[in-house]
């Protein structure tokens, strides 16, 4: 008999979380995105409920429009490393962009955190969608979309080369001998591809759990094709349970057409979650909150997806203007869904605004009726998994406390950590070296 499939959780770093003005909630930790005690808080709550894995997104250019947790937060390896030495079981996931790195830094640093936690690094891959940061790393121009691809394509497959360099009793250390190292169990990649010439070896050992967990983000055509043939997990959101259901056939199938088997790879949805005494509690907090975003900040939260357009330039309760192509190039998926959605519900640029800077929580309520969200998605195969935003500054600690419970008293979620590493903790086989064990 087969084991039951279980429910994944994950938590996200957001700032105060809730919306941009979240900050300003009466509860919040206004410098949450830069206070190490608040994240540490977060991690411990998140390991106390056996959470799978804390997340820290990140982007590479900000202006003064900008969400303001974008303004001032932690670059994501230093934050990780740090928790490493106060966490113990729970996965530590970063952002790192192929676009603006080079693939030996990135082995080295993700295998440096893997060996920090003793085998709970992931890297969430990324390609900047955000066309400033060319500016911040004196390039002239940010590349086309399908071409940041074909970079993440290669790239991937140098840093997983590079994470190969060392079998996995390569070093031997016998002091009576002196033999340091087998030199045979030594690897050198030599890549000579059309992005990247990579000679390796890497200067780390293999990590404890073979190599980090990979997630990618996005939902696009060329991110679903990169993530079938690299990931272990996708980062993603949908706003129905048809159009998530969609994608999560669509991902599987393509698994299939790599390869490989449908539970190699684990979709996670991102979700916020407002958790209340009931429903009618759940509506007040999210109108409290929702209610500190002014229409300006609004428009500029809403331009940071269509590369930092100026949208106080169109009427406000006019119907949502035709902006083209904009946003191709940038939050491909996110500006795609804002455009069919505007269009289909007939929204004004206002409405379009606001529902974007504070948008309503996927799933809202008493903790029982949370749960039956979460567990109508996983059980209709709209996803393996959620990364749980809180819908308001301190929704966070009443969902590790009040709706894990719940989750675990349906059998849907473990009550322990399964092992000490994030691969095991998702299920997955230890990868095998290509070069050996």
């Amino acid at each position: 008999m087969s084991e039951k499939r279980q429910l994944r959780l994950g938590t996200i770093l957001h700032g105060a979380s809730g919306n941009m003005s979240a900050w300003r909630h009466p509860a919040a930790v206004a410098d949450a995105s830069i206070n190490f005690e608040f994240v540490k808080q977060t991690a411990l709550k998140a390991e106390e409920g056996k959470l799978d894995f804390i997340f820290v997104a990140d982007g590479l250019y900000i202006n003064e429009k900008s969400i303001p947790h974008f303004l001032n937060r932690f670059e994501p390896l230093t934050v990780l490393s740090a928790l490493a030495s106060v966490t113990h079981r729970l996965g530590l996931v970063g952002t790192l962009s192929t676009s603006y790195s080079d693939p030996f830094t990135t082995a080295r640093q993700f295998a440096s955190l893997d060996h920090l936690s003793n085998g709970r690094a992931g890297w969430n891959v990324v390609t900047s969608p955000l066309e400033g940061s060319a500016k911040n790393f004196s390039r002239t121009q940010h590349p086309e979309h399908a071409l940041r691809y074909r970079i993440a394509d290669e790239y991937l497959d140098v840093v997983k080369g590079l994470w190969d360099s060392w079998e996995e009793d390569a070093f031997v250390r016998n002091k009576e001998s002196g033999q340091f190292f087998a030199p045979e169990k030594l690897h050198a990649l030599n890549h000579q591809g059309d992005f990247f010439q990579v000679a390796g070896p890497l200067n780390i050992g293999r990590t404890p759990q073979g190599r980090p967990i990979v997630f990618q983000a996005g939902a696009s055509e060329d991110g679903k094709k990169l993530a079938a043939k690299h990931a272990d997990a996708i980062f993603t959101h949908h706003e129905t349970l048809a159009e998530a259901k969609a994608f999560y056939r669509d991902v599987k199938n393509q698994l299939e057409a790599q390869g490989r088997e449908a539970d190699s790879l684990h979709i996670f949805q991102g979700v916020s979650v407002i958790v209340g005494k009931d429903a009618e509690d759940a509506e007040q907090q999210y109108q409290t909150t929702a209610a500190l975003v002014s229409v300006s900040d609004a428009l500029n939260y809403l331009g940071r997806y269509f590369e930092h357009h100026d949208f106080s330039q169109y009427p406000l309760d006019e119907p949502f203007p035709d902006l083209g192509d904009l946003g191709q190039n940038s939050f491909r998926s996110t500006t795609d869904e804002i455009k069919r959605n505007a269009r289909e519900r007939g929204l004004t640029l206002r409405q379009v605004a606001l529902e974007a800077a504070s948008p309503r929580p996927r799933f809202s309520g008493s903790p029982e009726e949370v749960a039956d969200g979460l567990q109508r998605w996983f059980e209709d195969r709209a996803a393996d998994g959620f990364i749980i935003q809180g819908g308001t500054p301190d929704t966070f600690p009443r969902f590790v406390e009040q709706v894990v419970p719940v989750l675990q008293a349906r059998g849907l979620f473990r009550t322990d950590y399964p092992g000490t590493t994030l691969r095991e903790s998702f299920g997955l086989a230890q990868p095998d070296n290509r070069y050996g064990k």
